[in-house]
This record gives C-alpha cells, structure tokens and sequence, in this order.
C-alpha cells in the first residue's frame, strides 16, 4: 500500500483529499504545520507528498526544495495562487506537479495514481547494465538518472530527466507540447501543458552553454520543440 503525505494547514481540505484517497487504497497521513510536515517528509518513507504552497512555519517551496536535496520521490505542490510565478518557482523548485485550487479530488486522486505508477516502473527498471547516450558533450545514463555536460554533473528532478532523455531518444522528431506531456506526465485530459515549457526552461539552464541560441533541445516556433543531433 502506498503512502502519501499531506502537508495542509486546512483541515477540512486535507481531510477531504484523505477521505478520497483511502477510498483508493492508499495510506495518508495529514501534518498541517510546515516544520513538522518536512520531519515528516525527511525522515518518514511517504511514497509521494502533497504539499501546500500557504503553510505555518516553513512554506511550501522551501520545504520542497528541502525534499529534492535528500529525496526523489513525487511531490504534488498544491495552492490557490493561480500566478504562474508561483507555478514556475514551485515546478522549478523540484515540483513534479502543480495544482490550483480548488480543484476535484478526484483529480488529484487520477494525479497521485499516475505519479506513482511512472516512478515505479523508473525504480523498478533492471540495473544491470548503464544505458548511456552521449551527444556533444551531453552524457545521459539512463540506468544511473545522471546527466553530464563535458564531464560536469548536473542535477536533475525526475521529469526534467525524463523529458531531456525522451527528447534526445528521439532525436530530429518535432513534438508539440500537448504530446510531450501525455509522453512525460503520462496523462491526457487533465494537468496544464505550460508545466512542458517550464520544464525545457530548466533542462536548458543546466545543459546549454547559451539558451537564447540553444544547441541541443530548440523551439520549433508554433508547433514544439526538437532535439537537435
């Protein structure tokens, strides 16, 4: 049974998001204060977090950038600011999703399901043998989740890793951002395809000697983007 951690300080939304969980089999715990919430995250074994941008103590995005020092699992990041500043700095942050409120709890059920699925089957994958790809410079291990630019480790979070990797695997492909998300995020109807943009942003910023004239991943303007080889 997986376990999933609630970081809000509403109680009456984290006890609706638990009730809907539990209805789908998982474990939930609820912390509403943000200092505990992040004792919680470090030094308990939750699958997943949904975490609250809005929270007593310590915020949402320190705690979350606190969690991808120490940890890679999913992190939900939850709140009723709708600016994309705030989209941006949490998914930059290490986010692998953001939810505006309110939203259905269904959804975000379909969100934790789709979360959790895609990184068992990456943990779950054969070590045995390092999958490399090196392109210009650019090292991928796809066994290890590492990325190298002339030699140098980059650090990377789960999507950007796996977006970068999807890209070069598929090189000279032009794809939209709707097809990059259903690829990447594993989802179809529901999520904000600007969570693509962002994430290319990201992937730039540690893999390009220049983004406004990138030579690995360009924007092909009006349709997507391409990893050039």
């Amino acid at each position: 049974m997986s376990k999933i951690l609630i970081i809000e300080d509403e109680q009456a939304i984290a006890e609706l998001e638990k009730d809907y969980l539990e209805l789908s089999d998982f474990e939930v715990t609820i912390e509403g204060d943000g200092e505990k919430g992040l004792k919680k995250a470090l030094e308990g074994d939750p699958d997943l977090v949904i975490l609250d941008l809005m929270l007593p103590s310590v915020d949402g995005f320190e705690i979350c950038k606190e969690i991808r020092k120490k940890k890679d699992i999913p992190v939900i990041m939850v709140s009723a600011k709708k600016d994309d500043i705030d989209k941006i700095r949490g998914l930059g942050l290490g986010a692998d999703d953001y939810m505006t409120k309110p939203f259905s709890p269904s959804e975000l059920v379909a969100r934790v399901k789709a979360h959790l699925a895609r990184y068992e089957r990456l943990v779950g994958s054969n070590p045995n043998a390092n999958e490399i790809i090196e392109i210009r410079g650019l090292k991928i291990d796809k066994t290890a989740r590492r990325v190298y630019i002339d030699g140098e480790e980059k650090v990377f979070t789960n999507k950007e890793f796996d977006l970068l990797t999807f890209l070069a695997q598929n090189p000279n492909h032009v794809f939209t951002k709707e097809e990059l998300f259903r690829k990447i995020w594993d989802m179809d109807s529901i999520g904000d395809i600007a969570t693509v943009t962002v994430h290319i942003k990201k992937i730039r910023e540690k893999i390009e000697f220049d983004t406004s004239n990138p030579q690995y991943i360009e924007t092909i303007w009006g349709v997507g983007y391409r990893f050039k080889i």
